[in-house]
């Protein structure tokens, strides 16, 4: 793979990460700004230790999930024109999934905080834990599962560590 090859793959691999991002990070808002409301409405004070719990951890990763998912945005726009795209797209990806993981745990966790107002402790744990072995096995089990068949297989990633030292 020529150089002019890889910044093109670079710039490919740069917009669909920052496309997925964008899809990703919508949910991440849109759950802080409920987490944000939460304990300023009147029915707030009468949480339970577990509601409260719940909305802590929830609040938190969902705090880190839009910390991973604005990652490469950041990045992108913090070293904009440098030509260290490879170690961009490394941290990026980092990020990016750091953030999908701190997404599904703070959606599990805003799960059992309203199950959890609504139907007894049991009752919210046993579907609680059901969601978040959804988000487990779809996220993260299913993706990793098999392996990747990519277009690019024959070139040798340490061929692209080195490019980056050239540049």
């Amino acid at each position: 793979m020529n150089e002019k090859q890889l910044r093109r793959k670079h710039d490919r691999e740069l917009i669909e990460i920052l496309n997925e991002v964008r899809v990703a990070l919508a949910g991440s808002s849109v759950l802080f700004g409920f987490l944000l409301v939460v304990p300023f409405s009147a029915r707030w004070e009468h949480r339970s230790t577990g509601e409260e719990a719940a909305y802590v951890l929830s609040f938190v990763a969902t705090v880190f999930s839009v910390i991973g998912l604005m990652t490469p945005t950041a990045y992108h726009r913090l070293r904009w024109r440098e030509r260290n795209k490879e170690r961009m797209l490394r941290v990026s990806h980092l990020g990016a999934v750091s953030g999908i993981g701190f997404l599904a745990v703070a959606m599990t966790a805003a799960t059992f905080f309203v199950f959890e107002e609504l139907m007894s402790t049991v009752s919210a744990v046993v579907l609680t834990t059901l969601v978040g072995g959804a988000f487990a096995v779809v996220w993260f089990v299913v993706p990793l599962s098999a392996p990747y068949d990519r277009w690019d297989d024959d070139y040798d990633e340490d061929e692209l560590e080195g490019d980056d030292d050239r540049r």
